[in-house]
């Protein structure tokens, strides 16, 4: 890199630059350079060259920041993520083993889990992933996974825990279940004022117990309702209900969106189409294409 007719602090900071090992320095000792130069016509083209090599350099550390915290987290959202989030000690892990079967390290001892730790969650025929959040006030915490998911378990053993967490949940539109953990320590009494509690603040919540895995199956069809999906089981006529995978729609959804769902073009094809479940007035109703399906509709369609 040309020098001549600089000063000593130009010199200098441009012996800083070749000696440094990281571009963090390199910007630091471009900055000094591009300070140092001489402002007049003869030293334009080294200037502009000093600029355009520190905008590389931004660029470069810029794009390299942005790279190591997407390899921190590197999860790939998946159609329907609920991430568990707490303070440390309030049964996160717990809550994941029993939700997922998932193996997660679990120890009395504080801030156990320093990264991400990713499950699925099975529930009548759905997949629902559900990621367990270090602790809220660990180092380790990943805010940028609570801001995209879209239902937030959030486990808390104590009633304050609630605003201390809320504080921190700023301007996150995911929807959110209040698990207040560790109900087998609470009497009856005591359970009636913590539900009266959170009723009051309209709170969507649950009492659970890890321990005794009390409420445990009634928090995961709350977390399927959270998505505002729905769960349409189809059958060919003559033959029985399939019931092993349903067809999983979002609410206010049609016959028209299961025929599609099941193989692009089909609705065409469609002769008949008849209804059993919540959506329907009595069992086996010929309905339209228009008719919208239901949670637990059993759909069954004549083809031309």
């Amino acid at each position: 890199m040309a020098s001549t007719n600089q000063s000593p602090f130009y010199h200098q900071a441009e012996a800083r630059f070749l000696s440094a090992k990281t571009n963090e320095e390199k910007i630091t000792a471009l900055e000094e350079m591009i300070r140092e130069c001489p402002k007049h016509k003869s030293s334009e083209k080294m200037l502009a060259n000093l600029k355009t090599r520190y905008k590389k350099l931004l660029e470069q550390t810029e794009k390299s920041k942005k790279n190591k915290k997407s390899s921190k987290s590197g999860i790939k959202k998946e159609d329907m993520q609920a991430i568990i989030i707490g303070k440390t000690n309030s049964g996160k892990s717990s809550l994941l083993n029993l939700l997922t079967n998932a193996s997660p390290e679990i120890t009395e001892y504080p801030f156990t889990t320093k990264q991400p730790v990713v499950a699925i969650m099975h529930f009548s025929g759905t997949n629902i992933q559900l990621i367990e959040n270090p602790a809220i006030e660990s180092e380790y915490y990943d805010k940028g996974l609570t801001n995209s998911a879209d239902v937030l378990l959030i486990i808390i053993t104590e009633l304050n825990q609630i605003q201390e967490i809320e504080s921190s949940l700023n301007k996150i539109s995911g929807k959110r279940i209040i698990v207040f953990n560790k109900s087998d320590k609470l009497n009856e009494n005591e359970k009636r004022k913590i539900s009266s509690n959170l009723q009051s603040k309209k709170h969507n919540f649950i009492l659970i117990s890890c321990k005794t895995e009390e409420g445990i199956e009634e928090l995961k069809n709350k977390i399927f309702q959270s998505f505002s999906k729905i769960r349409v089981y189809t059958k060919e006529p003559g033959k029985n209900v399939r019931r092993e995978k349903p067809l999983i729609l979002e609410k206010g959804q049609t016959i028209k969106d299961v025929a599609e769902k099941i193989l692009h073009g089909f609705a065409k094809d469609v002769k008949e189409a008849r209804v059993t479940g919540p959506s329907s007035k009595f069992p086996n109703q010929r309905v339209s294409l228009n008719h919208q399906v239901m949670d637990l509709d059993v759909v069954e369609f004549k083809v031309r």
